[in-house]
């Protein structure tokens, strides 16, 4: 179930969020600009890996659009910068150790792994406006080919 906060047309949550190299970004950072915030599960794992390079990939593309494109995951800075370097990331990846931005963007799920419930992110995918509104919310996003796809999404704003 969705939050008021991350419904199409309600304004972005706000977040304040270190990077791979620990320098802090916030929500007021892309006011201006069109954001895609992509939430993914974890630094390494195949889908998410898919997602990163699939993003860092067209990130010209989007920089054409005036876009801007960030990461995030409740992994640390530490791992961003191994995952970054590993596989040639270059969008933006940042930590939300402590699930704050996850809980206010609502990408919390809870899923039993081997018999015990535990608590994950949903990959889900937010396109938001240079006003800051939420244009488009996208959860259980599939990995492959989902770039191209908010990229198309972001040519219609």
């Amino acid at each position: 179930m969705l939050n008021e906060g991350t419904s199409v047309g309600a304004i972005a949550p706000d977040f304040e969020l270190p990077d791979a190299d620990m320098n802090i970004a916030k929500m007021a950072d892309f006011r201006g600009k069109p954001l895609v915030l992509f939430f993914y599960v974890r630094d390494d794992t195949p889908g998410c890996t898919t997602e990163a390079i699939e993003f860092s990939d067209r990130e010209a593309r989007f920089a054409r659009l005036g876009c801007a494109v960030v990461g995030i995951s409740r992994d640390d800075c530490v791992r961003h910068g191994a995952f970054r370097e590993k596989h040639g990331i270059t969008v933006p990846l940042l930590a939300d150790k402590e699930g704050i931005a996850c809980k206010a963007y609502d990408v919390l799920v809870t899923r039993e792994v081997d018999g015990v419930q535990r608590v994950g992110v949903d990959r889900s995918t937010f396109v938001i406006d240079a006003a800051g509104v939420i244009r488009h919310a996208l959860h259980a996003v599939v990995p492959k080919g989902h770039a191209e796809e908010i990229l198309n999404l972001i040519k219609e704003l």
